[in-house]
């Protein structure tokens, strides 16, 4: 467990601004971003499916063998849509942003679904793009971050798209719940403020065998209503049942949405390291 101090970070932010605001001034050479490319494609697809199970491939178009990361976007299961980290661009690896079915249009366990198919599809894919399977990466912020949890832990999302979980290079979820999520609790007439860990929660599925891990949060008392203490007993309890390669990072003087951009400074750290 490591409390990060806030003026490395800080300083990041400023170089980030800097450099996000000369990108957007001249074209990104060397690579493609390919755009709302269907994750599922059986036929008694419903039109809201076909609206929202959609990902991009940003992508190197000069190099092979390169890592990807796979990226879900926060918004509680009940908004949001994918999008392009800044901080990703250019920086030698794939990102795919995904969609996925919200609240209230769908229910628990949708949500998970769409996440296992969408990291299904960039295995079976990524290579035609010039990645390496072997270093798939899955990460995202808030409920992007459950959803991370869940695939990568509870391993019967992914064995229905004939994938092993633990072929996952890495998993890098932030400030996620790792308790049933307030949404799926909603969904069950639980009051959001009452903790549930049952079998949608991160909690229940924890294994020593499963890939190596990066939990990343917010100040814990800047933080939503208990998430870095929940994220820490996820740590702690990773530890106990012998996970070897498992770490909990806390962005000191960071809110839960305003962790967002420099925890990827942590995920690019994380992918090089675990890429070799």
């Amino acid at each position: 467990m490591h409390r990060s101090s806030l003026l490395p970070v800080l300083f990041f932010l400023l170089l980030c601004l800097f450099a996000n605001t000369s990108q957007q001034a001249i074209a990104e050479e060397g690579y493609e971003l390919v755009e709302n490319v269907p994750y599922r494609q059986d036929d008694e697809l419903t039109e809201y499916m076909q609206e929202r199970c959609r990902l991009d491939i940003y992508h190197p178009i000069e190099k092979t063998g390169f890592a990807t990361v796979v990226w879900f976007h926060g918004g509680g299961l009940r908004a949001g849509n994918k999008y392009l980290p800044d901080q990703l661009r250019e920086k030698g690896i794939a990102v795919v942003p995904v969609n996925y079915r919200l609240h209230p249009k769908v229910k628990s366990p949708a949500y998970i679904d769409d996440a296992a198919a969408a990291v299904a599809w960039v295995f079976k894919n990524i290579e035609s793009y010039g990645g390496d399977p072997k270093k798939i990466f899955v990460s995202g912020h808030s409920a992007g971050g459950y959803q991370t949890s869940m695939i990568g832990l509870d391993k019967k999302w992914l064995q229905k798209y004939d994938l092993d979980a633990n072929e996952i290079a890495g998993l890098i979820p932030f400030s996620g719940h790792s308790i049933t999520h307030f949404t799926v609790r909603k969904e069950m007439g639980i009051d959001k403020n009452t903790p549930l860990i049952d079998d949608m929660a991160p909690l229940s599925h924890l294994r020593k065998d499963a890939p190596p891990i990066l939990i990343i949060t917010g100040d814990r008392e800047l933080e939503l209503l208990g998430r870095y203490e929940e994220n820490a007993y996820m740590w702690r309890m990773l530890k106990i049942v012998g996970h070897p390669d498992v770490k909990l990072e806390e962005l000191e003087g960071f809110t839960h949405g305003g962790m967002n951009q420099p925890a990827q400074l942590l995920l690019l750290d994380f992918m090089k390291k675990h890429s070799k």
